[in-house]
């Protein structure tokens, strides 16, 4: 049996050995437990992207909007998150690109991607169908196009959660004195409690925007379709490698550039979303 004497330094041994044991995991920087295909991390690697699985805020970007870095015939981007609208506009010029205009709007696209959407556009027509841009940036984006998108979400958010006394006016005008790029963290922080900041408040803002610099927009290999609830025209652009990979987002389509079967082999998997079927990097 157990005296009083060595129950207390058995309970000693809790307080000092245990959360010496707790920091020192915290402290080693262990890596999370991410688990990425090994055919996306080759697709990573080609185009020369570098990642850090302790970085939750990339890991979780990439894990959204990464499927831009499988396409085949066109030029990924260099960054999971461009940094500001210098490298967007560098990037942008180096890359051949065309442009049409469609319903009346300015459309701006690799090359590989126009030549793709005009067949598809074409076979559309012959089957009475139409695929037509949705607003006038619904094709390329700049770095600026992302960050007022970005606001557009932020802003009218932090205003909700003042209101509903979810956050205190100190936290608002400290967020709002940040730079787009630095709010991301912030934002993403305060999704974590349950305090959404999508247009309709109810989802991730990551569903509704990009945040800023992750745009698949930036990368000239994304249009967002007027006709996106006809399956036959979702069908029709599958055919010409076009492809829905951001989860949630109904209008958006991005050139992966080979058929639909081939996507599991690039690193892809395919999730299921009422009738629509997304194309998102494996990354568990």
């Amino acid at each position: 049996m157990f005296n009083k004497y060595s129950m207390l330094a058995i309970f000693s041994l809790f307080i000092f050995i245990i959360p010496t044991i707790v920091n020192s995991s915290i402290i080693s920087n262990q890596p999370l437990n991410y688990k990425i295909n090994p055919a996306f991390e080759k697709h990573l690697k080609n185009n020369k992207i570098t990642y850090d699985l302790n970085d939750k805020i990339l890991m979780r970007i990439l894990s959204e909007y990464g499927a831009i870095f499988t396409t085949q015939p066109a030029i990924a981007p260099p960054y999971v998150i461009f940094p500001d609208e210098s490298s967007v506009s560098k990037w942008q010029g180096s890359i051949k690109s065309e442009q049409k205009k469609m319903n009346g709007i300015l459309v701006t696209l690799q090359s590989s991607a126009m030549k793709a959407l005009i067949e598809a556009q074409t076979e559309a027509h012959k089957k009475a169908l139409s695929i037509t841009p949705n607003g006038t940036t619904a094709s390329t984006r700049s770095y600026r196009d992302t960050a007022k998108l970005w606001r557009s979400r932020v802003d009218p958010g932090l205003s909700f959660h003042l209101r509903q006394k979810h956050i205190s006016q100190e936290d608002v005008d400290r967020i709002k004195k940040l730079s787009p790029s630095q709010q991301i963290p912030e934002i993403l922080k305060l999704e974590s409690k349950g305090y959404f900041f999508s247009k309709s408040l109810d989802k991730s803002i990551l569903y509704s925007v990009a945040a800023v610099g992750t745009s698949q927009h930036i990368s000239m290999l994304a249009l967002d379709v007027t006709e996106h609830a006809n399956p036959n025209v979702r069908s029709l652009l599958a055919n010409y490698g076009w492809f829905q990979t951001v989860v949630s987002d109904e209008p958006h389509f991005t050139y992966i550039g080979v058929t639909e079967d081939k996507l599991p082999t690039l690193g892809l998997k395919k999730v299921t979303k009422g009738d629509r079927v997304y194309w998102i990097p494996d990354i568990e």
